[in-house]
């Protein structure tokens, strides 16, 4: 019988010491109770960590969706008519008749407009206060008179990115200190 220079007795306690050393081997492949206690407690802290975080984000969602409706609250409801636009050139242009030039900011979202001889329909909103973004406009095709503000002011109306109102006055600006529109409170018909 060939055993390679090994006795029996040293096979049969290497055969015992390789069954001790898997059984060895087997035991440490489940923690012990210790270190279940510790992965425990860093998965509660990580869960609780976790869970504090979604309701800190949901605290300033809620505060910054309260915010844009204080933002938008100046702004939702109210008729306004133009009285002039300064270009950031310092050039003054005003209408031929401010009725002709009108926009109505309603609480669902929309704008009302009239733009000279043309009217329509788009979206307003305000993240915060002194910003605004208005959406596309969707207006009639008339074709207006020479001298009309219609074609600037549709051609700009996307680049509005900011409002104050001063004096009962709204004054929308375009970004890049292109200009801006200064209108008015419509009147109230009496």
């Amino acid at each position: 019988m060939a055993n390679d220079g090994q006795s029996g007795h040293e096979l049969e306690h290497s055969s015992v010491g390789n069954h001790a050393l898997s059984v060895s081997r087997a035991m440490n492949a489940f923690p012990s109770p210790l270190a279940v206690k510790h992965s425990f407690f860093r998965l509660l802290t990580t869960t609780t960590c976790i869970g504090l975080a979604l309701l800190a984000s949901a605290c300033v969602t809620r505060r910054e969706s309260f915010r844009d409706q204080s933002a938008a609250g100046s702004l939702s409801g109210t008729s306004w008519r133009l009285v002039q636009f300064e270009g950031g050139d310092g050039e003054v242009l005003t209408p031929d008749d401010r009725s002709k030039y009108t926009l109505q900011f309603l609480p669902d979202g929309s704008v009302s407009v009239r733009v000279d001889c043309n009217r329509g329909s788009g979206t307003w909103k305000s993240a915060a206060p002194g910003q605004i973004e208005l959406g596309r406009l969707a207006l009639t095709r008339a074709l207006c008179p020479p001298g009309s503000l219609h074609d600037q002011i549709v051609k700009q109306w996307p680049y509005i990115r900011s409002y104050v109102i001063r004096n009962g006055h709204l004054f929308l600006s375009l970004m890049a200190d292109g200009g801006t529109y200064e209108l008015e409170p419509v009147p109230v018909p009496s």
